[in-house]
């Protein structure tokens, strides 16, 4: 109880403070620039949003993060192609426009930056010399949009194929196969992309040799065991030594973000749990509830109490295949055949409650799909029982092996300000020291209500204190299952509102205006009010959050998805060099990606 109390104060705690600061950045920002050189833009984000001159955007950035309250962490950097949406009241002319989530960490409050640009003027300066994680997400716009960023060192494609023409994320761009002319493969069009696909060193930035020295280059991937997916990552060797590397990402690339501009807001749930495809339920969470959000949806206490049942289920699920696939890669491979058996029981648990396995998309615009089956509380319980005696076998017979330690202890190491300037979240973070949980942090779905830790480092990441977070956040999970267990409540499985998707069935049968109504929000789908919101959530890799634009209609004007995974490959060359292949190795394996968590 007191455990809660402290929570609760917590909380209050930092609302009071966010609002002080918040005064302050403001107060500064108009001092240094006057009153009128930005625009303040009103929605359901959670933070303050500001609309400013693209001249001026550097200084900001700076001010932002050389403050006291520094804005230390840039969360997220993207584009939004603003010429076909109808509810822009009060905000700048603009055609496109890229915004900047930033986060105060230590006070742990955010901050958006957005700049309105002309069609013909599609130019900003780039803010790699600030955050230098911002490399990766401004190829990713230029790539998508079109948005030049000048003196980026790097401005190449990073997603689409190096032939690919057109930017996918405009309006303008068809958004189906269908709308494309017939596609033919002759030989002449294979020769060309065969060429694309030739390494040519210097095209990635490096040198065939220096001081004498001949370079080897080594291709690890797209079809690498150790790889962890399509994913390529280009080595610079002398010797066994990685003098440099460049990851390759995009294999695995399907359009989600675009799939979410002609999807209803309902149909794109089974999407969600495609993101990063080991975490199911979880992944639909941050969506949800920043739909809700947009609706202004309060859902019942038992809604947010199987949400958090379900998100434990599958972050345990997660953890444990990253725990035993990064013990393989050391050089185990009975733990693996444990671990499935382990994971097994989780689905059947999955599947009893929700129908579905690895893609239940179960998790519904003011609920869930269905109220929980009889039985469902034995099963849980069973497997309560079960998994601490496993999770100590796995720590005492392979994560106490001296090999693994010997392989795994001081390898990949990076510090907490290395984390934060990267873009880190997750067990990577806390590795470092600090307990950014966004679950205790920013609770939502009532996490609130739950008594448990959250695991830290000593101070420094690395490949064995990544993976012992994780374990230890299993069983931080197995106590809140149990409390779940415990205290689950009675009522609706479902909120009592007009947006929620689709009504009772039994009031479809009894009443004429359900019946309409189910009818057309499953055929039409829901119409959201216009405006903006977002949602992060601790997802089983990171940091996962949605960023939603609705233009008053049935589908998402803008969704865009930040994943952890591809923060997290982004850092790799910045940790690894002048480390050994075989250090890569276990490095890759302690990070926990998917690669649709990163291409999306």
């Amino acid at each position: 109880m007191m455990d809660e109390i402290l929570i609760k104060n917590n909380i209050l705690k930092k609302n009071i403070d966010e609002t002080d600061i918040t005064s302050l950045v403001f107060n500064k920002l108009f001092h240094v620039f006057g009153k009128d050189f930005c625009v303040i833009q009103e929605s359901k984000m959670g933070f303050p949003i500001i609309w400013l001159n693209k001249n001026c955007l550097l200084q900001v950035i700076r001010l932002l993060f050389d403050a006291p309250y520094s804005y230390n962490m840039l969360f997220d950097l993207h584009g939004v192609d603003e010429r076909c949406r109808l509810h822009r009241e009060n905000l700048p002319k603009a055609d496109f426009s890229v915004f900047y989530h930033l986060i105060s960490v230590k006070h742990n409050i955010d901050f958006m930056i957005k700049v309105p640009l002309i069609k013909n003027n599609l130019i900003l300066s780039t803010c790699t010399n600030i955050f230098p994680n911002a490399n990766w997400y401004e190829r990713e716009t230029w790539e998508m949009f079109g948005i030049v960023f000048k003196n980026h060192s790097n401005l190449t494609r990073i997603i689409m194929p190096n032939t690919w023409t057109g930017h996918p994320l405009r309006k303008d761009f068809p958004a189906r196969a269908t709308e494309f002319k017939n596609f033919f493969l002759n030989e002449e069009r294979e020769d060309l992309e065969m060429e694309s696909l030739r390494f040519k060193p210097e095209s990635w930035g490096m040198k065939r040799k220096n001081n004498d020295v001949d370079f080897m280059f080594l291709n690890l991937g797209p079809n690498h065991p150790s790889a962890h997916g399509a994913f390529r990552i280009v080595l610079q060797l002398d010797g066994e030594n990685i003098v440099d590397c460049v990851p390759d990402i995009g294999y695995h690339h399907r359009g989600a973000e675009k799939m979410a501009e002609r999807q209803s807001w309902h149909s794109y749930i089974p999407y969600t749990d495609r993101i990063e495809y080991l975490g199911g339920c979880i992944n639909e969470m941050p969506y949800i509830l920043a739909v809700e959000k947009l609706a202004n949806i309060s859902v019942p206490e038992k809604v947010e109490v199987i949400r958090v049942m379900l998100s434990e289920l599958f972050r345990i699920n997660s953890h444990l295949l990253f725990i035993s696939t990064f013990i393989q890669d050391v050089g185990c491979m009975t733990p693996v055949f444990f671990a499935f058996t382990d994971r097994q029981k989780i689905y059947d648990l999955i599947e009893a409650i929700t129908g579905a396995r690895m893609h239940p998309a179960w998790f519904r615009i003011g609920g869930v799909a269905h109220d929980l089956p009889k039985g469902w509380d034995i099963l849980l319980n069973n497997f309560l029982k079960w998994m601490p005696k496993r999770l100590k076998y796995y720590i005492d017979v392979a994560l106490k092996n001296t090999i693994l330690i010997n392989r795994s202890k001081g390898i990949a190491q990076y510090s907490q300000k290395e984390a934060l300037t990267w873009g880190v979240t997750g067990a990577g973070l806390r590795a470092t020291g600090l307990d950014f949980d966004v679950r205790k942090w920013r609770p939502y779905s009532g996490y609130q209500n739950y008594s448990f830790e959250i695991p830290i480092g000593s101070g420094i990441s690395d490949c064995y204190s990544r993976v012992m977070i994780k374990v230890e956040e299993i069983y931080q999970s197995l106590s809140i299952l149990k409390q779940c267990l415990n205290n689950m409540p009675e009522g609706p499985y479902k909120a009592d509102h007009p947006l929620t998707t689709p009504p009772p069935k039994e009031d479809t049968l009894r009443y004429i205006d359900s019946l309409i109504n189910h009818f057309l929000q499953v055929s039409w789908g829901p119409v959201i009010p216009a405006n903006e919101s977002f949602q992060m959530i601790e997802a089983t890799k990171g940091i996962n959050s949605y960023y939603l634009i609705s233009d008053g209609g049935t589908m998402s004007y803008r969704t865009r998805i930040r994943t952890p995974s591809f923060a997290h490959l982004q850092q790799i060359p910045s940790v690894i060099r002048g480390s050994l292949i075989s250090d890569l190795i276990v490095y890759l394996g302690s990070i926990d990606f998917v690669m649709s968590d990163v291409d999306r």
